[in-house]
């Protein structure tokens, strides 16, 4: 009898590359997103979509904040429309990262969301700025 792991049978091998490459165009993780401010010239935006005092509280380093209501493309104008936003909130109780990607989206804005937001930042170990 088959464990509980494969009552369902896995995917083919085509299947699951195309689900997996398929996520990664959606998202992004807290230790790529480090590496990246840290070691290669960035190529993104990082947005923290939470409220200003929370911001001011702690965030990711280098993130600008542009909570999740105030995404609208006067907000955006001085990005130039190819601008890649990688977005943020709180951590995976918290939909702001998923509602601010939508209005991106629809702004025809490219987006990705890092997942695990600020609490998989601080699980990683990982510095915060204040202020």
């Amino acid at each position: 009898m088959a464990t509980v792991v494969q009552q369902v049978k896995a995917a083919s091998s085509e299947q699951a590359l195309a689900h997996f490459e398929a996520r990664l165009a959606f998202e992004t993780d807290c230790a790529d997103v480090w590496y990246a401010t840290r070691h290669e010239q960035k190529d993104f935006v990082l947005v923290d979509v939470r409220s200003p005092a929370l911001y001011a509280a702690g965030h990711v380093p280098g993130a600008v904040n542009i909570p999740t209501r105030q995404i609208m493309e006067q907000r955006l104008a001085e990005y130039p429309m190819d601008t890649l936003f990688v977005v943020y909130c709180a951590g995976p109780h918290c939909n702001g990262a998923n509602k601010a990607a939508v209005k991106l989206a629809r702004l025809g804005r490219p987006v990705k969301e890092m997942i695990g937001g600020l609490t998989g930042w601080i699980d990683e170990g990982l510095g915060l700025e204040r202020g």
